[in-house]
């Protein structure tokens, strides 16, 4: 490391310029954001991540939500798919049941989930990022890994400098904020990106890496999970710490191939690259009920109208999906899944609602759920998709009706046209 704070490279987030002295503020706009780090001009691979995703962008589209705590999810029966920082001060957490995030913040507003507006924004900051570099990896609609590396010539800047001019302009053309974590490998860069939320921009280099993980838990290190973790607090280990002192061949004979990952990330070892052939696996929709539901009566309308969200938008990513998957989780939180591979793919709505039926059918045992959903998996080009039924003409017939259907919704809207299984369900249910 060097000797004096002044010799360290750095740069001011807001103006760019670079700091040759030690300050605490930017000695050409006064700004406090000054970034420093003796490996700052030498890392390339960067994990960058939306802050607060959906909260921000519902915060966005409505100004009068800018100071109040936001909640993004279904009712009462519902979990928190995200909350902005204001709420997560009082105690919100994604995936925690509606009723206990209201408990902690009854002055919250809850805002229903709008994934179709969250894809295109997804999308918009998925094409600047590219802008960047080609070699992209998304890891959700709303985080993903970049490598940089040789990106310098192009943007007549180092990726450190990059990021944070990418950072501003997802503010300014888009209207959210990332952070961004840089290091010279995924899994430290990852860790980065959650050091300062929101707006942060957190640099852990190689020379410091094992002493930065020390003392931190071992839950940091990714698949440890709450289990895992249950099972290496029985074996009396708390911290990354505690795995850097162990012998690899140990770890590998207490716990397979995981004791091998603790060894290496416990020590910053990280070789994995950055894919960029992560496209989506599957396609999927589900809902959280008021009241838990089990008739096939009650379930079945509601099985349905998922079918045409997940055929919507298998049209709209220009997919289609071999495997239907049937998804249910009981009263008790137990979750169900069931799956039929089907003899050609699919993207109507009408053979994955049927199938999924056949797969309901089975389960409608007087179980009582809270949620539902249907999906497909197996994506594949649309071209092979659907083709004419010589056995069953009624299906073929029925794919034509679908298709006019679609057309008539996409001109005229949603609610336009709707089928007898969903016909006065869907308003009370939205």
């Amino acid at each position: 490391m060097p000797d004096s704070a002044a010799s360290i490279p750095g740069f001011c987030r807001d103006c760019f310029r670079e700091q040759t002295v030690a300050a605490r503020r930017c000695l050409s706009c006064g700004s406090p954001r000054l970034l420093r780090h003796s490996e700052l001009y030498k890392l390339t691979l960067a994990h960058i991540d939306c802050d607060a995703f959906y909260a921000s962008i519902e915060k966005r589209d409505d100004p009068e939500l800018a100071d109040k705590p936001v909640i993004i999810g279904g009712g009462k029966r519902g979990v928190v798919s995200t909350a902005c920082y204001i709420a997560r001060i009082h105690g919100v957490r994604s995936a925690m049941p509606m009723f206990k995030a209201l408990e902690a913040c009854p002055q919250a507003v809850v805002v229903k989930p709008n994934m179709e507006k969250y894809s295109r924004v997804g999308r918009e900051v998925r094409s600047l990022m590219l802008e960047l570099t080609p070699l992209v990896q998304p890891l959700s609609i709303d985080e993903a890994f970049l490598d940089l590396s040789g990106t310098e010539r192009l943007h007549h800047d180092p990726p450190a400098r990059t990021l944070a001019r990418f950072a501003r302009r997802v503010e300014q053309e888009i209207g959210i904020t990332v952070s961004v974590g840089l290091s010279y490998c995924k899994f430290l860069a990852k860790v980065a990106s959650d050091l300062q939320k929101p707006r942060g921009f957190s640099v852990i280099g190689q020379a410091e890496a094992v002493d930065f993980l020390k003392e931190r838990p071992v839950t940091l290190i990714w698949g440890v999970g709450k289990a895992f973790a249950a099972t290496l607090e029985r074996d009396g280990i708390r911290t990354i710490g505690q795995l850097q002192m162990m012998e690899e061949a140990d770890l590998m004979r207490r716990y397979g191939t995981m004791g091998q990952r603790l060894y290496r990330l416990s020590r910053g070892q990280d070789e994995r690259i950055v894919e960029t052939d992560g496209e989506a696996k599957s396609v999927s929709s589900e809902t959280t009920f008021n009241d838990d539901l089990s008739r096939p009566e009650e379930l079945i309308p509601h099985l349905r109208r998922l079918s045409e969200q997940v055929a919507l938008r298998l049209r709209k990513a220009e997919l289609a999906g071999q495997t239907v998957v049937l998804k249910l989780k009981t009263a008790d939180f137990k979750t169900r899944t069931r799956n039929r591979r089907l003899d050609s793919p699919t993207r109507l709505a009408d053979r994955i609602f049927r199938t999924g039926l056949q797969l309901l059918e089975k389960e409608a045992d007087g179980t009582r759920y809270r949620l539902i959903g249907i999906g497909v998996s197996d994506l594949s080009d649309p071209g092979l998709a659907d083709p004419p039924d010589l056995v069953d003409p009624v299906a073929t017939r029925r794919a034509a009706a679908e298709d006019a259907i679609n057309k008539l919704r996409d001109k005229f809207g949603k609610t336009t046209v709707e089928t007898g299984y969903t016909f006065g369900h869907r308003r009370r249910d939205q």
